[in-house]
């Protein structure tokens, strides 16, 4: 998870929070996040890094349509992260 950029880990939580969501679904609530159009160039080429990394699996709901859903691994890092994260953020110090 480290070696993500930000808009991958992005792209990762909004995967894991969604049912097997297509690119077009992916890319809805990114802009609903960033208050900006995402680019199809911008997009694809980034949930092709997930897959390559074996974080996130693609699949084919119909001729063109792809879907994506994250791994087991990609789960884990997101937990991982989020325990990361918590103990930066609930820290009493």
């Amino acid at each position: 998870m480290y070696d993500l950029t930000g808009f991958q880990r992005d792209l990762l939580y909004v995967i894991a929070g969604l049912d097997d969501p297509h690119g077009l679904a992916i890319k809805d609530e990114l802009e609903d996040y960033y208050e900006k159009e995402i680019h199809h160039g911008r997009l694809y080429p980034n949930l092709d890094t997930l897959v390559e990394k074996g974080l996130v699996e693609k699949s084919q709901r119909d001729r063109r349509t792809n879907e994506y859903t994250t791994t087991r691994r990609g789960t884990r890092e997101i937990k991982a992260r989020a325990e990361w994260e918590a103990g930066y953020i609930n820290h009493d110090g």
